[in-house]
């Protein structure tokens, strides 16, 4: 059965998620109304004494966990801001499952959408040029990294359902529903 932090998190998760597909965003009003109501539910229904480092340190754990494939451009920052949000209803060790599933979902998600779209020969070249460059500069060689030209994106894709999945699956094998 689902506590009143899982309900409240995955109904937000979904909000967020039909919202990306339908407007490629997550409204900063849904998360930072998911943030404030996480802290309100940690306040009156956490651990005593544990309630703000729960908050806190999930919904830092969120953040940072994301943070670092926004900086390399492959995510939006409504996405790492969701991921904020999560964990602060999550927590710190839970808010790292979700992130890990949802880095998953999102892999999947993103190999079915190149699929679709019938660019896979752009997405393999992509890959190749910059892993070629990766290469190089590990080994010692200074080359700049390739810019990807604007037709040579093989497409985004609304990461807020990829966050969704990942809370649902990590909250489902929680339950430890079949």
């Amino acid at each position: 059965m689902l506590n009143v932090f899982e309900f409240a998190l995955l109904w937000l998760v979904m909000q967020a998620a039909v919202t990306d597909l339908a407007v490629r965003k997550v409204p900063n009003v849904l998360v930072l109304s998911g943030v404030l109501l996480a802290l309100v539910l940690h306040c009156r229904l956490g651990p005593d004494g544990a309630w703000l480092s729960a908050w806190l340190g999930g919904l830092a754990a969120g953040f940072f966990l994301f943070l670092p494939m926004y900086v390399g451009g492959g995510m939006a920052a409504g996405d790492v801001k969701l991921m904020a949000m999560v964990g602060a209803f999550a927590g710190p060790s839970l808010a790292c499952d979700i992130a890990m599933a949802s880095i998953l979902a999102g892999g999947v998600l993103g190999l079915v959408l190149i699929a679709a779209s019938g660019r896979g020969r752009q997405c393999f070249a992509n890959v190749k040029l910059l892993l070629a460059a990766l290469m190089a500069r590990l080994s010692g060689v200074r080359v700049p990294l390739p810019v990807l030209s604007g037709g040579a994106s093989v497409g985004g894709m609304p990461y807020g359902v990829a966050v969704a999945i990942g809370t649902a699956a990590t909250l489902w094998s929680h339950h430890g529903m079949p």
